[in-house]
């Protein structure tokens, strides 16, 4: 399992995030059946996958998933799992943390 750098949302966006598998990938490997879930990492949502928005969807080496609400002060896991073209099953995980929306 790697990490990923996932920048701040305010609860008020829907933004699309990027996992980005290039660094784990020989040349030519694709990737297929990319799926995102969201976890509780800090804090408390008692329905952390409702963040999730829509399926993911693979383009090349990067997998883009919208991330939508939250709870403010909520830390989530987002974990990203893939398959690729030469049987393997990659993991790309995010800590995306839920901000109050500007006034």
């Amino acid at each position: 399992m790697n990490r990923v750098e996932l920048d701040p949302k305010l609860v008020s966006e829907t933004r699309t995030y990027t996992f980005d598998f290039g660094n784990y990938l020989l040349s030519g490997v694709t990737l297929s059946g990319p799926v995102c879930t969201a976890a509780v990492y800090s804090g408390t949502d008692a329905t952390p996958s409702a963040i999730i928005s829509g399926s993911a969807s693979a383009s090349g080496q990067v997998v883009s998933q919208k991330l939508t609400a939250g709870t403010v002060g909520v830390i989530y896991e987002v974990t990203c799992t893939v398959a690729t073209s030469d049987s393997q099953t990659l993991v790309l995980v995010g800590y995306l943390a839920v901000v109050p929306k500007l006034v």
